[in-house]
């Protein structure tokens, strides 16, 4: 038997993405164990990201500046657009891209209500001056798809290049287990060698 408050950290702990009940008690029994100013420090930690994390202004990333780093010192004739902060990451975790971004925060997405007007597309066109490409890297499923052909539909006569990541049959993975719409990806963005 657990105490309500021990109860109720492990519930708050499962309240997060990805953590089941193990996973919160775990967290729970790690943070009782650990003295009383660790307790504070953690909960001061959240609260003070709380209070000051916002979106940039330009792109819509996590930031406690006015402007991110990025859109500070990054070439702004490139942005590559994703649908959430949290894909903005892996890029920056590979080094190669000296661009902006634009977090669109979601995608189309009609059965759930989300129309054009629902994500940042006016900020995005608002942004184009000077920009010579916009890379669209939302998900290759049905929102992602719909959401990269409406941006390239929109930014296209503008006269900027709209390029969408390649998509297809991922290194180290075996060709008879890849399913029907990444074959068909797979071939259709194939390079010549």
């Amino acid at each position: 038997m657990e105490s309500e408050s021990m109860a109720r950290l492990i519930a708050k702990f499962r309240t997060l993405p990805g953590v089941g009940l193990k996973t919160a008690t775990r967290y729970a029994y790690s943070v009782i164990e650990k003295d009383v100013t660790y307790a504070e420090e953690f909960a001061e930690a959240i609260v003070d990201a709380k209070r000051k994390i916002h979106f940039c202004k330009e792109c819509g990333n996590y930031t406690d500046a006015e402007i991110c780093d990025i859109c500070a010192t990054r070439d702004k004739s490139v942005i590559c657009v994703v649908a959430e902060p949290k894909d903005i990451a892996p890029f920056e975790k590979m080094g190669d891209f000296n661009g902006v971004y634009h977090v669109l925060h979601g995608v189309i997405d009609f059965q759930k209500g989300v129309g054009v007007d629902d994500i940042r597309i006016k900020e995005l066109l608002a942004r184009l001056t000077g920009v010579k490409e916009v890379i669209v890297a939302t998900n290759p499923d049905i929102g992602g798809e719909l959401t990269a052909t409406y941006l390239a539909n929109l930014i296209k006569p503008l006269g900027i290049t709209v390029s969408r990541l390649a998509y297809g049959i991922s290194v180290g993975s075996e060709i008879e287990y890849a399913d029907e719409l990444t074959l068909q990806r797979a071939l259709k963005d194939r390079k010549k060698l």
